[in-house]
């Protein structure tokens, strides 16, 4: 288990994105219970998988895929909030956490770029 800042706020973001989706699928809306699942979780998965990048272009690959999807991720939150499948609090509280994720990845990429030359 890593424990680096973005690991575990990408881990505890798919643990909130877990639940969302249960909750969504006992409200019978599966579409879009699917599609944030997939990229709320596969955030940490590329952060994870970025650890064992073959150099750092490859690193900022992985980082850049985790950045697509956490932009995807936010994407569906908000429709989710407007068609009043979440309420007022959980759209700001995942939002939140998912903007925090997408300033961390741009800092990381950004640094790995700076880095590189």
């Amino acid at each position: 288990m890593r424990n680096d800042k973005l690991s575990v706020c990408s881990m505890n973001f798919a643990v909130e994105i877990i639940a969302l989706v249960k909750d969504l699928k006992l409200k019978k809306e599966n579409i879009i219970a699917n599609q944030i699942g997939r990229s709320g979780t596969s955030i940490g998965a590329n952060i994870y998988e970025a650890q064992y990048a073959h150099g750092k272009a490859d690193f900022i690959s992985k980082m850049q895929i985790a950045l697509k999807e956490a932009n995807e991720t936010g994407y569906w939150l908000e429709l989710l909030y407007r068609t009043q499948y979440i309420d007022e609090s959980t759209y700001k509280k995942m939002n939140s956490m998912c903007t925090g994720l997408r300033a961390m990845l741009i800092s990381s990429i950004n640094t790995t770029k700076e880095n590189m030359k």
